[in-house]
């Protein structure tokens, strides 16, 4: 069933991810969410990181360990990072994507898609894919 879920959830954000995309000028807060996320990854304080993501992932995780223990598996470089810089932010259909490159360990640049939703005023993380660079065949 999970694998069927996150299936699905990979096909959508790829899908998204072809439609027209257009710049927008930074949003106050979003830059925030994202760093705050990345700094109790570091500290593994799953409880917080947990906090920054949208009602929809924390429904799909139901937990902040299971929620860890995915990033730790599937997002090794978001858990474990030498540098973080944020690009463009983009509006694709409606929802703002805000791209960041993050340096792991290994000196390895891995570019990150954050797909951001605004909750009673807030900003949350209601996912996150892995982007090519350009230049970079896979």
């Amino acid at each position: 069933m999970r694998k069927g879920l996150m299936g699905m959830v990979a096909g959508v954000m790829l899908a998204t991810s072809v439609m027209a995309q257009e710049a927008v000028a930074p949003v106050p807060g979003i830059e925030a969410v994202i760093s705050g996320q990345m700094r109790a990854f570091e500290g593994d304080d799953f409880e917080t990181a947990f906090d920054y993501a949208s009602p929809g992932i924390q429904g799909m995780f139901r937990s902040a360990d299971n929620f860890g223990a995915m990033v730790q598996r599937g997002y090794p470089m978001v858990w474990r990072h030498d540098d973080v810089q944020f690009g463009d932010l983009r509006d694709v259909e409606g929802v703002l994507w805000q791209r960041v490159l993050v340096t792991d360990p290994g000196g390895t640049v891995h570019a990150l898609d954050y797909r951001m939703e605004q909750i009673d005023g807030d900003w949350r993380i209601a996912g996150v894919q892995i982007a090519r660079l350009p230049g970079v065949s896979a």
